[in-house]
């Protein structure tokens, strides 16, 4: 549940004084009536994965202070089994024992597309690169700003529910179709198995053929203008798109690097 934040001792004396000890004179205006404040939909469910109770303990007191519905998870095998209830986002923690954030991240990605942001240790550079390759959808390091981590959970849940499109919007080049409506992609007929932000770096991308994005347009359109991480974050889900729609980068089909500059869409609209 969402923690009531208690309100300060002089606040408390302040409302208390402005409180009316008599009736309204005739005539006056009716006082106004203090709003109700409720939830008009279900909170979003975040699972905070990390050994280190401590963390776990800030994280969630933050988290619920927004509002979120928090459950928590100390090792990878409680995380999968308390991923199995749909949660809206995972905090995962990198380096946990037995079963490491790598690996969960690695089992969730074969059942869902749920949003998974990583915690590491500035050391860790080769596992968050790693992470960002296996399907994670932005990382912070220790030690890190818990109203940021916030701000990056709020902009992730914005963008993964953002409207859907239209039933008729789509998209074909040669050997590529994007269907925005049943959110897939066929390549050569195939269709590969991209994750859901994998798939909308893809259709920013293909929105705009021939046009170059730089890493912080693609970032504006894709995470949202709010993101907070690393910029070539970016590189990263362009890689690794590429190996699934089996783009080569030294002769591309599909997304062209444009050195010093950023990417473009080349397909040809069909």
């Amino acid at each position: 549940m969402a923690r009531v934040q208690a309100t300060p001792v002089g606040e408390v004396a302040t409302a208390r004084r402005s409180i009316p000890t008599s009736r309204p004179r005739k005539g006056a205006p009716p006082l106004p009536v203090r709003p109700s404040y409720t939830f008009t939909m279900k909170p979003p469910k975040i699972l905070v994965v990390d050994d280190e109770p401590k963390i776990r303990r800030i994280i969630t007191s933050y988290l619920e202070e927004e509002g979120f519905d928090v459950a928590e998870a100390s090792d990878g095998e409680a995380a999968l089994q308390l991923a199995g209830g749909n949660p809206d986002l995972v905090i995962l923690d990198v380096g946990l024992p037995g079963i490491d954030g790598i690996e969960v991240l690695r089992q969730l990605r074969t059942r869902s597309d749920v949003p998974v942001m990583l915690v590491t240790a500035r050391a860790e550079e080769t596992d968050r690169l790693i992470g960002l390759s296996v399907g994670a959808d932005d990382y912070v390091t220790k030690p890190f700003s818990p109203r940021e981590l916030v701000l990056r959970v709020k902009a992730i849940l914005r963008r993964t529910s953002s409207a859907s499109p239209t039933p008729d919007d789509a998209m074909q080049f040669d050997a590529l179709t994007v269907d925005l409506a049943a959110h897939s992609v066929a390549v050569d007929g195939i269709e590969p198995d991209l994750t859901a932000l994998e798939f909308d770096l893809l259709v920013a991308l293909a929105s705009e053929p021939g046009r170059v994005l730089s890493r912080r347009q693609v970032i504006d359109q894709v995470w949202g203008w709010d993101f907070f991480g690393d910029e070539r974050v970016v590189d990263v889900h362009i890689r690794n798109l590429r190996s699934k729609i089996n783009d080569d980068p030294a002769d591309p089909r599909f997304i062209a690097t444009v050195r010093g500059v950023g990417y473009k869409f080349v397909g040809s609209a069909t």
